[in-house]
Order: C-alpha cells, then sequence, then structure tokens
C-alpha cells in the first residue's frame, strides 16, 4: 500500500477515486469506511461482477448495482464456517451479560458535533479538555458534569445537563450502544465514545442488567455473534490484502479498528 501524507482541506482518494468532497471533513472513522467501501467497489469491477462505467461517489454513496457486486464479491471470496454447538455454549457462557433481556442505562452526554466543514483534529482538542474536567471532579462539591453539558454539548439534551434518560440498546446507533450496554460500570466512560454524530462525553448514571436468558433461548442470536466475528475477521484480512494492492491517500487503513462496510 501506498500511503501519501496530504493537508486537511486535501481530499484522500483511493486508486486516485476521490473518498471525500473538497472541504469535507471527516471523523477518522467515517474516513476509513469510505474507502473500505470504495476498495470493494473497485475489485468487484475488477472481478467482472459490477460495470467499468459505474461512477464513484465522493459522499460516500454507492450505486444499489455496486452494493450487490459487492456483497457477491464477498460470497465468492469470504467462506464463513457454521460455528459448533461447543463453540457456541462457550461464547454464550462467556458474554452472558451481552444476552440479557430488557438491558437499560440511564445516561447523559456532552455531544461535540461533526458539521460540514468542522476541523476533526481541532474538535478532540476542544472535547479532550472537557473531557478530562468531569472525569476528574469531585461530584461532591458540584455537578460538573450537568455544567459542561450546558456549556459545551450540541445536543438539544444540554439544556437538561446531557440528560438522556432511559435508553435500551434500541433506542440508539449501534455504535454508540456498544459502548454502553453489556457491561457493569456506572460513572464517565473512560474514553470519547465516537458515533456518526460526533464524539461523545458519556456518563452512566444507573444500569438495570435486564434478566438472563438460558442458551436455548438466545441460540440464534449467538450463532449470528460467532459468524459475524468469523466474517469481520476475513473481510478484514481481504481488505488488507486489496489496500496493499492499492494506492491509497490521505487515510490510514493499518488501523485495528478499520470499520466494515455495513
Amino acid at each position: 500500500m501506498t500511503m501519501d501524507a496530504i493537508t486537511a482541506d486535501s481530499v484522500a482518494r483511493i486508486n486516485g477515486v476521490a473518498l471525500n468532497n473538497p472541504g469535507e471533513v471527516l471523523l477518522p472513522d467515517a474516513l476509513r469506511q469510505r474507502a473500505c467501501t470504495e476498495l470493494l467497489r473497485q475489485a468487484a469491477q475488477s472481478a467482472g461482477l459490477l460495470a467499468a462505467s459505474d461512477a464513484p461517489c465522493a459522499d460516500g454513496v454507492i450505486s444499489e448495482a455496486a452494493s450487490a457486486a459487492i456483497e457477491a464479491l464477498l460470497e465468492q471470496n469470504l467462506k464463513v464456517p457454521e460455528p459448533s454447538e461447543e463453540a457456541c455454549r462457550r461464547h454464550h457462557g462467556a458474554h452472558a451479560s451481552t444476552y440479557r433481556a430488557g438491558e437499560r442505562v440511564r445516561a447523559r452526554h456532552i455531544l461535540f458535533a461533526v458539521t460540514p466543514g468542522v476541523d476533526v483534529a481541532a474538535l478532540r482538542k476542544r472535547a479532550e479538555p472537557v473531557f478530562l474536567d468531569v472525569r476528574c471532579h469531585d461530584s461532591r462539591a458540584s455537578d460538573r458534569f450537568s455544567d459542561a453539558a450546558r456549556e459545551w454539548s450540541n445536543c438539544p439534551s444540554g439544556a437538561a445537563g446531557g440528560d438522556l434518560g432511559w435508553l435500551s440498546a434500541e433506542d440508539c446507533a449501534p455504535e454508540f450502544a456498544r459502548e454502553l450496554f453489556g457491561r457493569i460500570e456506572v460513572g464517565v466512560l473512560p474514553r470519547l465514545v465516537h458515533s456518526r454524530f460526533g464524539l461523545h462525553i458519556v456518563e452512566v448514571l444507573e444500569r438495570k442488567p435486564g434478566v438472563a436468558q438460558p442458551f436455548e433461548a438466545v441460540r440464534g442470536a449467538v450463532e449470528l455473534a460467532l459468524r459475524q466475528q468469523v466474517f469481520i475477521t476475513a473481510l478484514r484480512q481481504y481488505l488488507s490484502l486489496l489496500a496493499g494492492a492499492a494506492t491509497v491517500e490521505g487515510v490510514e487503513l493499518d488501523a485495528a479498528d478499520t470499520p466494515l462496510v455495513r
């Protein structure tokens, strides 16, 4: 993979194809997402699964034909075996909290929103001191989180001190829910949470763990989770091979958390 440095105002590219419009600033995860999609779109064209005339889009939205071609490409190149009964039971035992029914979390947040033209690096520099302040502040003296939410949050909830009320996983964007649910901790989460909306400082105030589900009741969900794990590993390896043969400008694809096509 050839990796060329570019400035914050430049356009990232895969084999010369633009991933963003001039002046459009994206979170690193969103930019890597577009890069992965474009790598697969081009691979589908090379495999004869997509017409050469299919036009790339710098806004991250691909055509229906490209989406279907990528699905066919992955079906051809990725082999996902069915998980064994033993593996499923072992996974369920190790992740019992993930398969509770009715889990709810009472939380509040401070949102640093990503909007067109926002400098993401500058946004992080603005968020991190606030994060450290609320995480290290003595809550017995005053409610610093609530004050900071009113001062800094770009979410309407800021007027209420960032209060989001009681949430279920279904109420949240998946990347946000992954940080909140299936855990036991309360308090300010130990790192900024990235979502499609921006950067969040999140505090869990209370948890209702829900009811543990026996293996037989969640067998299908366990099997799906294990298949997804294998699929993700295989897809990352495949994307790594594609990236290694591509000219990549302005986006880092070697990160361990390279997002996948969804």
